[in-house]
């Protein structure tokens, strides 16, 4: 049986969270350029844990997941511009951003835990 991966499945979900806020951005308000950061960075974060799966080393390891916790932080960046600039309610933001503070969260945990049983 295959151990569960917390973190693939959470940062997955929220691709689709971030894909469906997207089509909505587009489709009933009509926002594409804001929308479309959102959708990069958003998705990358699932992407680039995947990708780190397949590390070479625990220095590609961390490295792989430093990059999704950056894009974890831009997303986070264009999920308040987007609240602030009123496309984005204040229930829909709480939502997401939730999910999204949850993920920073939890990639840093785990990044700051490698980091130090390497320096062990």
């Amino acid at each position: 049986m295959k151990k569960e991966n917390v973190v693939k499945e959470k940062s997955f979900d929220f691709s689709v969270r971030i894909v469906n806020l997207y089509k909505h951005l587009t489709s009933n308000k009509q926002e594409y350029v804001l929308s479309k950061q959102l959708l990069r960075a958003g998705t990358s974060i699932g992407a680039n844990i995947c990708e780190a799966e397949q590390a070479q080393s625990t220095s590609d390891f961390i490295s792989k997941l430093s990059i999704s916790l950056k894009e974890s932080c831009e997303t986070d960046y264009w999920l308040k511009l987007l609240h602030k600039t009123d496309y984005l309610t204040d229930s829909e933001f709480s939502s997401i951003n939730s999910d999204s503070k949850d993920l920073t969260k939890l990639l840093t945990s785990i990044i700051r835990s490698l980091k130090a049983q390497k320096n062990d």
